[in-house]
């Protein structure tokens, strides 16, 4: 009786609001050119506000906002790479620039989240002086920019993981940027001081988890991992459905980017079926691209008793 064996590979995915569609082109180079230069002004403006009024969660705004411009920058930068083909050296192409783009972004957003909770207990113990209408003023004007950023990325937002966490960046900001706001307003009108350090606080808390959530879909994909949604057994079952098709094993299905799986696996079929052996082998390929979008696959063909030890033994091995 024929059996298979297959990897075992851990199934906890956390993918943070993974989407996959098959065109980034929707987000305009141009669009994404325009919101890093506004960006880029929008963080100069606010750490020069930050320190000529002495706010700690003005410069946390305006870190959160370099971030941004650093992740509008990276990810037109990477979509660029991205569309050349594959060559000589790079045989799969660039298209996991745009996650390396991403993974640099996110840990150094972790990094600036981390210095500004240090930053922050400091303020309780030794607060600073803080001119709070300065901070109302120059967190109103991030606040619009931080609009017009988040619609101006909110195209691209569903089909790229790089645009999307820029996305989530800018209504981050623009949350943050109300909460400076809010801060501001209480020192003027209660002298507040300790409202400064405690808004910064609940900025870079929103940098961490922000950061740590999407670092992981991004580690999951360069570690090879399964891609969302597909079950190994599934895939094993339906190509050992397919007519002539006696066993299946050494699979392995991974992804290049959010959008693009790839399978690979030993197939085995009976001597007999050795003239149908391209007809099998569409029919196991169109079962891939139907049942699981799996639109490229490598398959090796094995004839029954070529390798007994894989076909007869339904033990797990780690190849």
């Amino acid at each position: 009786m024929p059996h298979d064996h297959h990897h075992q590979h851990g199934h906890a995915h956390g993918h943070g609001g993974h989407h996959h569609h098959h065109d980034t082109e929707s987000m305009g180079d141009g669009r994404l050119a325009w919101a890093v230069a506004v960006n880029v002004v929008l963080t100069v403006v606010q750490i020069a506000g930050g320190v000529v009024s002495g706010s700690l969660a003005l410069v946390a705004d305006a870190i959160h906002n370099l971030s941004d411009a650093a992740a509008l920058g990276i990810a037109l930068f990477a979509r660029k790479v991205a569309r050349r083909g594959a060559d000589e050296r790079m045989t799969y192409g660039y298209r996991r620039a745009e996650i390396i783009a991403a993974l640099i972004n996110l840990t150094t957003l972790i990094v600036i989240g981390v210095y500004l909770v240090y930053e922050a207990i400091l303020r309780f113990f030794a607060p600073e002086p803080i001119v709070g209408w300065i901070v109302v003023v120059v967190a109103g004007v991030a606040l619009a920019i931080d609009l017009v950023t988040a619609a101006l990325t909110y195209a691209g937002a569903k089909e790229s993981m790089n645009i999307r966490a820029a996305f989530l960046h800018n209504v981050a900001d623009a949350l943050g940027s109300v909460a400076v706001i809010v801060a501001g307003t209480l020192v003027i009108w209660f002298g507040w001081n300790w409202v400064d350090p405690a808004v910064t606080l609940l900025i870079a808390g929103y940098i961490l988890w922000h950061g740590l959530v999407e670092i992981r879909a991004c580690i999951y994909i360069l570690m090879a991992g399964v891609p969302a949604g597909v079950e190994l057994a599934a895939l094993s079952t339906a190509v050992r459905a397919v007519d002539g098709v006696v066993g299946v094993h050494h699979l392995h299905v991974w992804q290049l980017d959010e959008r693009a799986p790839y399978f690979e696996a030993h197939v085995v079929i009976d001597r007999v079926d050795a003239d149908r052996l391209e007809d099998i082998k569409r029919a196991v390929k169109w079962a891939l691209r139907e049942r699981f979008g799996i639109a490229h696959s490598t398959l090796e063909i094995e004839f029954v008793g070529t390798h007994s030890d894989c076909i007869e033994t339904a033990a797990v091995v780690a190849h």
